[in-house]
């Protein structure tokens, strides 16, 4: 792995950590949110510090060898901790076990990297390794027991973790819970790929115990693309809960949109005197869906004179009669009724563009009963289909849907 290699992620988790700022200081005394910004930041610092052209740099302004490499199994058992910190509150509980849970794995957490500085300052490692730091020095005095003491550390952080995320995903089973499911299972793949690293870095380490050096290339040539893989997925798994329900709430609202145009453009000659609301460019897809069913609600007051109650009624028995379910019949029924009125508005030519109705002046109820940016979505859709038919509209009813 060269120097981009570390430098691309972790340039894309120091955005993501950008993005995420403002949230973070809002919420700073959540723990939640202090456990994704460790989450990020350690992640984004693992790759850096990890770079061999990193590793080069702080070991010459240190003056000291390989501190690099101490600095490495800091940060990423900081990422450990942020990680089961967050899922500790991620799970919920009576809030004392919580707080006791978090400050046993914080203090564990300190005690180690204080036991990697000691163990550390107690070596001799004179000669630099930017890449096979573990195999070189596998027999070296007090490195050779930070080594173990961090892969033992990191091998039951991922067992823990990948553990309790997989119980906790089986018990998910509902469509709101969709998105934390999928999020705890990426924390399976990534907790396992962290694990796979672990017993790689082992195997090569076990192998320098036994007096051969031919199983270096798992630590320096496999175990290091797994490390960066593992960490970003255990971002994305941590995000994906989220900041997906955001994403699914957007793409419907936008789907809602879009799928009431049909309707909103056929309404257009009853939009009435007043001005439309204003939509930015950077105005969010709900309050685009807001708008538009706002204005189809406003049209249709307008078009209130010419829908026909009986009408209506007569679509949605044939809807039924056709095994339709009440909530389609009723669908189907409002949008033949709508389609009629609006031929009837244009034969009769009664209805002049920008003028407001008396039922619009006296009357602040939808004269539909379909409401809502879905309901509405559903309307178009169905006014659509009769629309482009191009069927008479007493014939409109034995349209089907």
């Amino acid at each position: 792995m060269t120097g981009s290699d570390y430098y691309i992620p972790a340039g894309v988790l120091a955005i993501a950590l950008l993005v995420k700022s403002p949230s973070f200081w809002r919420g700073w005394h959540s723990p939640m949110s202090k456990s994704i910004f460790v989450i990020l930041a350690a992640s984004a610092a693992g790759f850096v510090f990890g770079a061999p052209p990193t590793i080069e740099r702080v070991n010459r302004l240190t003056g000291v060898p390989n501190v690099s490499a101490l600095i490495v199994y800091c940060i990423l058992s900081c990422l450990s901790c942020g990680s089961i910190v967050l899922l500790i509150h991620w799970r919920g509980g009576p809030e004392e076990i919580l707080r006791r849970h978090t400050r046993i794995w914080i203090a564990a957490t300190a005690a180690l990297i204080v036991t990697f500085g000691v163990l550390f300052s107690l070596s001799s490692v004179p000669i630099e390794q930017q890449r096979d730091f573990d195999t070189f020095y596998a027999n070296t005095p007090f490195v050779r027991e930070m080594i173990v003491l961090y892969l033992t550390a990191h091998i039951a952080t991922s067992l823990v973790v990948a553990t309790k995320c997989w119980r906790w995903a089986r018990e998910l089973r509902d469509l709101q819970a969709a998105w934390t499911h999928w999020g705890l299972l990426i924390l399976v793949a990534a907790f396992g790929i962290g694990l796979t690293f672990a017993l790689l870095k082992f195997l090569a380490v076990g192998a320098r115990w036994a007096g051969t050096d031919s199983w270096d290339s798992l630590s320096t040539d496999v175990a290091p693309p797994l490390a960066g893989l593992g960490a970003g997925l255990t971002t994305i798994g941590f995000l994906v809960p989220v900041v997906g329900p955001r994403l699914g709430s957007m793409w419907v609202s936008w789907r809602a949109y879009r799928a009431m145009e049909p309707l909103w453009r056929a309404l257009e000659p009853f939009a009435g005197p007043g001005k439309p609301m204003r939509i930015r460019p950077t105005s969010s897809p709900e309050f685009r869906a807001m708008a538009r069913s706002t204005e189809i609600s406003d049209r249709l007051l307008n078009l209130a004179p010419h829908l026909d109650s009986s009408h209506r009624e007569t679509a949605k028995r044939y809807a039924a009669s056709q095994g339709c379910e009440a909530e389609a019949a009723l669908i189907f029924a409002e949008a033949t009724t709508i389609h009629a009125a609006l031929v009837a508005a244009e034969a009769s030519e009664k209805r002049l563009p920008g003028q407001l109705s008396v039922a619009a002046e006296m009357s602040d109820e939808l004269p539909t009963r379909v409401s809502g940016t879905n309901g509405l979505a559903r309307l178009s859709i169905q006014f659509s289909k009769i629309n482009r038919a191009g069927i008479p509209v007493d014939a409109a009813r034995s349209e089907g849907i």
